[in-house]
């Protein structure tokens, strides 16, 4: 099969090879799937320059998202899931073989069905971008006639995070850095958008909620928001982030927090418990099969191309998501 990988870490052009590899085949409980769309998220140009550390395999094709079908399976895995357009989520892992190949085997539950009408390049924005955004937003229930906010709501999390509010029922507040990704936001559905760079967020939010704040923040980067954060949120809600690059090691205003019972809730979309995962997937689809989203693809590449795809995000100039068709 054809393929993208790297067996050292370092610059795009200098590491990532495409080429012929052997293909794989299905173990005991796995699937495999054709892929069609490999989706490039900020996590895969980190890991292949080094910024998680050394190779965990002696060769790396990346990539985690994908949307694909289902061409055979292994032993215990029902036959009739051949010829199932499917989603899938953590393809690299902890895994050497991603999505950024013809073929991927890996276990029949990190390939979800994908709902009919759902193109693939939108289905390799599920994984992390969607999956990160529904987790944050309603991991712990609807969030219906509530008003929350979604910070960074021009990003590909933060884009679905405020459909994902809106199909739920929410009010939705949306901060962003510019006009062009103050559109975005609208386009998204926020009520309300704030451009940081040019408003006072506490006060014009304040004044939105007459003084009554947030229920829940949506939160990319936790640490350079925090000041503000403590101010909007109400007591007893919530602010779950994933992020928190600005500022990378927060002093925490515990007492702040404290006296409003403010819940914190950090994770890592790659690592929530299995109960989470299957709360996450059905819950995408549902909002998939009910057409609550939208997708912004904002680039897509040949797998030849894929140094440019990862030079274009890490430029980090690109607003919406970035796939390798294949």
């Amino acid at each position: 099969m054809k393929a993208a990988w790297y067996e050292n870490i370092g610059a795009a052009a200098e590491v990532l090879q495409v080429g012929e590899t052997s293909d794989p085949t299905p173990n005991v409980g796995e699937v495999l799937v054709e892929i069609k769309s490999s989706g490039l998220n900020p996590s895969d140009v980190k890991t292949r320059a080094g910024a998680r550390g050394e190779l965990q395999f002696p060769k790396v094709i990346p990539h985690s998202d994908g949307g694909g079908v289902i061409t055979a399976v292994g032993e215990g895995i029902d036959k009739s899931r051949i010829g199932e357009r499917v989603w899938i989520w953590n393809g690299a892992f902890g895994r050497a073989c991603g999505t950024c190949s013809e073929m991927i085997a890996l276990p029949s539950g990190q390939a979800v069905s994908l709902p009919e009408g759902t193109s693939f390049e939108a289905a390799a924005c599920m994984g992390i971008p969607a999956s990160t955004a529904y987790y944050g937003m309603l991991c712990d229930g609807s969030v219906e006639d509530q008003t929350v906010l979604v910070t960074g709501g021009a990003g590909a999390v933060g884009y679905y995070g405020i459909q994902l509010a809106k199909w739920s029922g929410a009010k939705v507040i949306s901060t962003v850095s510019g006009e062009e990704k103050g559109s975005v936001a609208r386009e998204a559905g926020a009520d309300l958008v704030i451009n940081y760079r040019d408003e006072n967020v506490t006060e014009v939010i304040q004044d939105f909620t007459n003084g009554v704040g947030v229920d829940r923040i949506l939160e990319v980067e936790f640490g350079g928001n925090l000041e503000i954060s403590k101010q909007i949120i109400k007591p007893n809600g919530t602010i779950a982030s994933y992020g928190s690059v600005a500022l990378m090691e927060p002093t925490l205003p515990f007492y702040d927090l404290m006296f409003k019972g403010v819940k914190l809730n950090t994770y890592l979309i790659y690592i929530v418990p299995e109960t989470d995962r299957n709360m996450i997937t059905n819950g995408i689809n549902d909002a998939l099969n009910d057409q609550a989203l939208n997708h912004m693809i904002t680039e897509s590449y040949e797998l030849d191309d894929i140094v440019d795809a990862h030079l274009s995000m890490e430029s980090n100039t690109v607003v919406g998501n970035i796939v390798i068709n294949l």
